[in-house]
């Protein structure tokens, strides 16, 4: 039996920790930001000091960026263009052991809605 892309998403998210988009500004002192949409998204707009690597290649890239590298215990706030793509990747990450990484509801559409600060 195979399921839809949203259901993975919804399976997801009862995984792991999603913030909203005011908890994840609190965070932005002290936490790592990674954004997981495409690179050209990425160029277009993004969270200031926010380090891209796509949700594509992330299980591969993630240990050996040196912003993440012996991390796995840092605070890391995970977002993409909505949300559904960070879902995913912060499930990935909580299995790979990085374990204070979090999703941000809405992602980064919600992020600019609110008027926060864009690069």
């Amino acid at each position: 039996m195979s399921i839809t892309a949203q259901e993975l998403v919804a399976a997801a998210k009862q995984q792991i920790t999603e913030i909203d988009v005011a908890a994840a500004n609190a965070r932005l002192s002290g936490a790592l930001l990674l954004d997981v949409r495409e690179p050209a998204e990425f160029a277009a707009g993004h969270l200031p000091g926010a380090v891209n690597i796509p949700r594509g290649v992330l299980e591969f890239q993630i240990g050996g960026h040196p912003a993440f590298q012996g991390k796995q215990d840092a605070g890391i706030v995970v977002y993409c263009q909505s949300g559904g793509r960070s879902a995913l990747a912060t499930r990935v990450l909580n299995q790979l052991g990085y374990s204070g990484a979090v999703s941000m509801a809405g992602g980064f559409k919600a992020w600019a809605e609110s008027g926060l600060k864009v690069e």
